[in-house]
């Protein structure tokens, strides 16, 4: 069955504005298809291929580089689809569990998120204690090898469970990872790790509901630098355990997977010395506003009104008030729009959770995204990401 492309997708491929597609087509150099909805036409994605191998004298160009098509995750100007479901939508609806099933073209089986049972942790930042888990876990999965998709999927649902019950900070009622008394979903147990302190039920069960809407949120992202890294180590059929070692790498970069932890000492630096001052020092520090502006949505992030939501159910008057003033300073001095990292730093803020807690929630969320797209390159020839250097002697 062939691949399509929707005419934005084949327009940004090929590097021209959706007029001179459509020029390409009414000149015959590219075929478009209909659609179940009469509005969009569809191209397929060899004939995109091959019109992009091409200069724009006709001459072929050598490439070794990988084109990687997905049908995981597209990035529009209302945020991500998994799926063609508005990841925006998905969060007000459906659980991580849900998701991560629908990520992963898989169905439910809540007897396969359980832990695997690990010594107890050695005393690490959180970073590294999420890598121990993985190599600990995959040393414990005896047919890791094994990489049909029902198999692959059961072992990302064991390690996501494994990572949360190894978490510290944990609740009284937990006895240590593969022993957790509680059993809830991984919000719920992830929340416990998080906010060890006693909250009344309703509190608790908006912390549960926001802990969801941020890791469904975070799942995926298409081709984030570490979900490169995890696709170029399945080209190589290393094992999902390697694989995700390999993102994790990825992500541990403080430009990647730090940047909630720097929003939270943002607002840490706010709420102790006033909006305006923190402000103030940190772009003389750091030159920008950590939490604010995105590569990819030139007019805000559609992520932030979910979680943001979550915050005002959570928030105190003074903390709402904080936020409200930190976003009104930034936008009157012309500072990007907020992103998602803003707001899981201000959540994460406003219910006492660790400084780094924004980045583990991204980390475990990341771990289902990760799976699927592995699952995805399993499908791919092997070994087609290799780059060639252009190679230059020094002057």
């Amino acid at each position: 069955m062939a691949r399509m492309l929707e005419s934005e997708e084949a327009a940004r491929r090929l590097g021209i504005k959706l007029p001179t597609l459509y020029a390409y087509v009414s000149r015959g150099l590219l075929v478009s298809h209909p659609s179940d909805d009469s509005r969009r036409r569809l191209f397929d994605v060899a004939d995109v291929e091959e019109l992009a191998r091409r200069s724009r004298g006709g001459r072929r160009v050598e490439s070794r580089l990988a084109s990687v098509t997905t049908g995981i995750t597209q990035i529009r100007e209302d945020g991500p689809y998994y799926r063609g479901h508005k990841v925006t939508d998905l969060a007000s609806t459906a659980t991580f569990e849900e998701v991560a099933d629908w990520l992963w073209r898989s169905g439910p089986a809540p007897e396969d998120w359980t832990p695997f049972r690990l010594a107890r942790p050695p005393r690490l930042d959180t970073n590294d204690l999420l890598r121990w888990v993985t190599v600990l876990s995959g040393s414990k999965d005896r047919l890791r090898a094994d990489l049909r998709a029902e198999l692959v999927i059961r072992s990302a649902r064991r390690l996501i469970t494994t990572m949360v019950d190894t978490l510290p900070h944990a609740t009284t009622d937990t006895k240590g990872p593969g022993r957790d008394t509680y059993r809830g979903t991984t919000a719920e147990r992830l929340a416990r790790h998080l906010v060890p302190s006693k909250m009344p039920g309703a509190q608790r069960r908006h912390l549960d509901r926001m802990v969801d809407v941020a890791l469904v949120l975070l799942a995926d992202h298409e081709l984030a630098t570490s979900t490169l890294a995890v696709r170029v180590a399945a080209s190589t059929r290393a094992d999902l355990y390697d694989a995700t070692l390999a993102g994790l790498g990825t992500l541990a970069g403080p430009l990647h997977g730090g940047a909630s932890q720097l929003a939270y000492t943002l607002l840490v630096e706010a709420e102790h010395h006033g909006v305006e001052r923190a402000v103030n020092e940190c772009l003389r520090w750091q030159r920008v506003l950590p939490g604010f502006g995105h590569t990819v949505y030139k007019h805000g992030d559609p992520r932030v009104t979910p979680l943001l939501q979550c915050f005002e159910r959570l928030a105190r008057p003074d903390q709402r008030q904080l936020i409200a003033s930190l976003i009104e300073l930034a936008r009157d001095h012309s500072v990007p729009a907020p992103n998602v990292d803003l707001a899981l730093a201000a959540v994460t803020w406003a219910t006492g959770m660790p400084t780094d807690a924004g980045r583990t929630i991204f980390t475990i969320a990341r771990v289902a995204g990760w799976t699927a797209h592995y699952l995805e390159e399993l499908d791919e020839r092997p070994l087609r990401f290799r780059a060639r250097a252009v190679y230059a002697t020094a002057g």
